[in-house]
């Protein structure tokens, strides 16, 4: 590397120093919050006191609050708040940054007020980002894992669909979350709407395949129907989706198809969910979770619910 390459990164280095030992001169200790052999400073004392060098000083407690969770091997317990109150401080200094952002979303995930706070980070980081489809997304994430609003995190994300190298599932996925909420109807309008309107080959392809998977689920719906008539008339549940076929007076003449192009698929009962699915997917037309994911969501569900009643 040249000398003069080296020494103007020396010299921005020994800024950057100076700049926020003099930040740190200027600030009251009575401002300060501790913990461990950490100082976080108040934002809005932080930006009186950086002379000018905002991005500097930021950059700085950036490096600190990276150092900390290299540290860490199983979370970050109780030093949460103040990686909390570093993430603030770095983004107000200067909110333009990226990644600090989303680091926010991933590290403070330990209770409600945490996700909240993430929330609010990520919030800030739209209005920085608008064009920036991550932050969108994880606030959607936030609000339909950790929050359990389902409304809410497709509104959020709805917003990222279309944007620069947004990836084409999201559509689907936003119909997917307001399904309780809108219908399966809406859902499907929602999606062939977005179908229509791209002129992304991709994205279209994605849509045409979430339009399958819904009109999947409707035709699961219809044998839904016929299987509870069945338990009413006969008392007891179908063994398999033939059964709906019969007796002298079946409840069917056909099994509709189990996938809207591919004949060679068909209906059984998930033994898991005891639900009739398409041998093609495997599962109903629902945001998909993880058994183990179930749990955590389950936990933080309470854990709302919780504080609704605290409150």
């Amino acid at each position: 590397m040249p000398v003069a390459r080296i020494a103007r990164r020396l010299v921005v280095l020994l800024v950057a120093v100076a700049t926020t030992a003099a930040a740190h001169s200027r600030m009251d200790a009575a401002a300060k919050g501790t913990q461990g052999d950490v100082f976080v400073p108040r934002p809005a004392q932080a930006r009186v006191s950086t002379l000018g060098f905002d991005a500097l000083v930021s950059d700085y407690y950036w490096l600190r609050a990276v150092q900390i969770v290299g540290r860490e091997r199983r979370g970050l317990g109780e030093r949460s708040g103040m990686m909390a109150r570093l993430i603030d401080l770095v983004t107000t200094l200067d909110p333009w940054v990226g990644h600090p952002y989303r680091f926010a979303a991933i590290w403070l995930v330990n209770s409600v007020d945490e996700v909240r706070a993430a929330n609010r980070l990520l919030e800030r980081s739209i209005a920085y980002h608008p064009r920036d489809w991550r932050n969108r997304h994880y606030l959607g994430f936030n609000y339909f894992f950790y929050l359990g609003d389902d409304s809410r995190a497709a509104d959020w994300i709805e917003t990222a669909v279309g944007l620069p190298h947004a990836p084409h599932y999201l559509g689907g996925l936003v119909a997917k979350l307001r399904l309780e909420r809108d219908g399966l109807e809406t859902a499907g309008a929602f999606v062939a709407s977005l179908a229509e309107s791209t002129d992304d080959e991709y994205a279209r392809a994605a849509y045409l395949k979430a339009l399958d998977e819904i009109e999947t689920e409707r035709r699961a719906r219809r044998l839904d129907v016929a299987r509870a008539e069945y338990r009413r008339r006969h008392g007891r549940d179908i063994t398999r989706p033939e059964d709906l076929l019969r007796g002298p007076n079946p409840l069917l003449s056909a099994l509709p198809q189990a996938h809207p192009h591919f004949p060679q698929f068909r209906w059984e009962i998930d033994p898991e969910t005891n639900e009739i699915v398409s041998s093609f997917y495997g599962f109903r037309y629902s945001p998909r979770i993880q058994a183990s994911d179930r749990q955590r969501r389950e936990q933080w569900r309470r854990q709302v619910e919780a504080e609704a009643e605290a409150s």
